[in-house]
């Protein structure tokens, strides 16, 4: 397999920190410029009726419709949340087909719906397919604890052991628990693994806290860069991780 670009960032359905700005617009000219192949993304907005009235240039379509455009030829998403206005969830950009996709909802019940979106990809000239998981986890401990074991039953049951995994998102894991469960399915982060620590994500002004991750398993991390600053801090509540990665 050749060196894989892969970015995951929460687009906080396109708008700004403290949801002052709709920045959409901004936020695809930004996702284009790191010319990633696979692009996780959290809180995207499949409709939404009051914004698209309120905003003039507001998409026709779906936000993920909207960033993929010309770039991206293959989108998956996966609805999370559904309310009187619309729904947001996770979606998926690749630049290869995918082949198959399903919609895992980890929500619990009475709070904010959570979802593991996993995508088959298929890329050119290569003899197995490439997994990837895009994961939005809950804001509580025990939520995310059970969510994490739903991960990894996927995983084991899902993915064969010699395939090419990925997942990335958004795990709100500010404490840090998610790599002693995700190692039990031989899943490793890229930061941690090149680094040596994970990476420093929200707020995306001030990055205090590690909620966003991304986890590999048969593959070689060639690089791992948090993008930090201008434009990226004005562009969602969350930095984007950007990694390559090989065979």
């Amino acid at each position: 397999m050749p060196a894989l670009n892969l970015l995951t960032m929460n687009a906080h359905m396109g708008f700004s920190l403290f949801k002052r700005r709709f920045v959409l617009p901004e936020l695809r000219e930004a996702i284009r410029s790191v010319s990633a192949d696979v692009v996780f993304l959290q809180e995207v907005l499949g409709a939404h009726a009051r914004h698209s009235l309120r905003h003039a240039n507001w998409p026709q379509g779906p936000q993920y419709e909207y960033l993929a455009d010309t770039i991206w030829p293959q989108y998956a998403y996966g609805q999370n949340s559904a309310y009187p206005d619309g729904h947001h969830g996770n979606a998926l950009m690749s630049k290869f087909p995918i082949v198959r996709q399903e919609n895992r909802d980890v929500s619990v019940h009475g709070h904010e719906g959570r979802g593991l979106l996993h995508c088959v990809l298929d890329p050119p000239g290569q003899a197995r397919p490439l997994h990837a998981i895009c994961v939005h986890l809950g804001l509580a401990e025990a939520h995310r604890q059970h969510q994490l074991e739903l991960l990894c039953e996927m995983v084991r049951s899902e993915v064969p052991d010699n395939a090419p995994l990925i997942v990335a998102g958004d795990f709100n894991d500010w404490r840090r628990r998610a790599d002693g469960v995700l190692a039990r399915c031989d899943l490793q982060e890229v930061f941690v693994a090149a680094t040596g620590q994970a990476a420093r994500t929200f707020p995306a002004r001030w990055p205090l806290l590690t909620l966003d991750r991304i986890y590999t398993r048969n593959l070689r991390i060639d690089r791992a860069r948090v993008l930090s600053g201008r434009p990226w801090s004005h562009l969602s509540d969350h930095t984007p991780l950007l990694a390559g990665v090989r065979a």
